[in-house]
């Protein structure tokens, strides 16, 4: 058998790895910021609008 890879195995694999880190580097950590921005604003405007903001309690 021979275990070199041909040109496209290398160009396959090439492709993983810009891929994997395109998502390790860029994809998680804007959906991370999106969705810790996304539930803060969302409990910014329940807090305005809904239920007013945090306090002692009655």
């Amino acid at each position: 058998m021979d275990n070199r890879l041909s040109m496209s195995d290398k160009k396959v694999k090439t492709r993983e790895w810009m891929a994997f880190f395109f998502i390790t580097v860029v994809l998680f950590p804007l959906l991370s910021v999106i969705a810790v921005g996304g539930y803060g604003f969302t409990v910014w405007m329940l807090q305005l609008f809904v239920f007013g903001p945090p306090g002692h309690g009655i």
